[in-house]
């Protein structure tokens, strides 16, 4: 499913459960059905527990052992980390890289729901804006919803403008966040301090989250055509940066091929460096479907279990 498929509807409640099921729907005739895609109600049989929660119709379905979960049981504490900076507005409010990574946000929530798994919102610019606790029961689900609500809408009155700080909202998740949690970003990174001290800060805070045994999955969004190929027609354009304001009057075709050099190169520092870390890379284009979000999660989800 495209963003632009959905993007005149407003109830996100909706629109995340209609992604999820679609998902869902999907694993059952793909050949990820390894995992258990009855993963809403249930976990699977550990052997020595007690025997009398297995579901038996479900055994007769699928001829392997599965316990219903019950309401306080909690697997996993994800943590949700959101980048609203003025960049992530790209490349229109309507089909932006924000709408696109608030409704994987919504998914990913839901499916943490469906798995009685604790799970909790940051959002952040040059600081953290919004951080909520980490719950996993349909009130704290509606009540994330409510605040990625505002961000969805295309109508919204967020500034246009506001610069990043990626580094200074993972050092606050390093101190909040439970040890042996999952941490999921969303983010163009493109951090307000991309000097080599910058850089620095930023992969070593990344590193104290793995040292302190979270998991990291970093997805980084980015409208590809556009910003990873310049792919504009050869004719001066005006360039404005999304962050500090600040405007460019030039051909893009005249920097095309040392402008795809230079990002790809970026790309694959960051690839390098979460390989060394031990850390979940995946480029996002937000013209492209939501399952390239949600698979990867799914799998990761699956196999922490």
């Amino acid at each position: 499913m495209l963003l632009k498929e959905i993007e005149s509807y407003g109830n996100l409640e909706l629109l995340a459960k209609q992604v999820v099921e679609g998902f869902i729907t999907g694993l059952h005739k793909s050949p990820f059905h390894g995992f258990s895609v009855e993963f809403a109600e249930h976990r699977q049989y550990n052997p020595g527990e007690s025997t009398k929660n297995i579901d038996w119709k479900l055994f007769a379905r699928t001829d392997r052992l599965y316990v219903k979960r019950f309401e306080e049981e909690t697997n996993l504490r994800c943590r949700i980390l959101l980048d609203i900076s003025g960049s992530m507005h790209y490349p229109e409010k309507i089909n932006s890289k924000l709408r696109f990574s608030v409704l994987a946000a919504a998914s990913i929530a839901n499916l943490l729901k469906k798995q009685r798994d604790a799970f909790g919102l940051s959002t952040f610019d040059t600081k953290i804006i919004e951080h909520t606790e980490m719950r996993s029961n349909g009130q704290h689900f509606r009540e994330i919803l409510n605040k990625l609500q505002r961000y969805w809408e295309p109508t919204n009155s967020l500034p246009e403008h506001g610069q990043s700080d990626v580094t200074e909202a993972l050092q606050f998740i390093a101190q909040t966040t439970n040890r042996r949690s999952l941490v999921v970003i969303f983010s163009d990174m493109f951090d307000s301090d991309l000097s080599e001290t910058g850089n620095k800060k930023l992969w070593n805070t990344l590193q104290q989250l793995r040292f302190q045994k979270n998991e990291v999955i970093l997805f980084h969004v980015q409208h590809k055509p556009e910003e990873s190929l310049l792919d504009f027609p050869s004719r001066p354009f005006r360039f404005e940066d999304m962050e500090t304001g600040e405007k460019l009057v030039m051909n893009p075709a005249e920097i095309k091929e040392e402008y795809q050099l230079r990002v790809a190169n970026f790309e694959k520092q960051m690839r390098n460096k979460c390989m060394q870390y031990k850390i979940d890379f995946y480029p996002i284009d937000v013209s492209k479907e939501f399952h390239q979000v949600l698979l990867p999660f799914y799998i990761k989800r699956m196999r922490m279990v």
